[in-house]
């Protein structure tokens, strides 16, 4: 039996672990909602217990972007696809922005739907 105390993490996180990884806040804040997204995908997919190949006509991926996905290799998916990957898998989703606690600023917290922030983002680049 192994000792308990080996078990025991040496350090505590409070807050956005990828800040006290020592990544620029904008790239945590991302990294952090990349998280957020393939965790509820992944929990979505073991609760219905979907395949493999199941999956591979539901997200419309070939069969590598998918074990990527479920072996949460997803640094080089971005945001769009997975929240792509969310709305083909039923799952609603969303985004608040507000104030960091601490900062100065007046401004409201706003909470924009991702489906009006796709849209805007597709029709700006048509």
């Amino acid at each position: 039996m192994k000792n308990a105390a080996a078990n025991k993490p040496s350090h505590i996180v409070k807050g956005n672990i990828f800040d006290t990884l020592g990544f620029p806040a904008s790239e945590a804040s991302a990294l952090k909602i990349k998280a957020e997204i393939l965790s509820a995908i992944l929990e979505h997919v073991r609760a219905q217990r979907y395949t493999q190949a199941q999956l591979i006509e539901i997200l419309d991926e070939y069969q590598p972007s998918v074990s990527n996905l479920l072996r949460g290799r997803i640094s080089q998916v971005s945001i769009e696809k997975l929240l792509r990957y969310a709305d083909r898998l039923h799952l609603e989703t969303s985004i608040a922005v507000r104030p960091i606690k601490g900062r100065a600023g007046r401004a409201k917290p706003k909470s924009v739907s991702v489906a009006k922030l796709v849209s805007r983002n597709l029709a700006a680049a048509v």
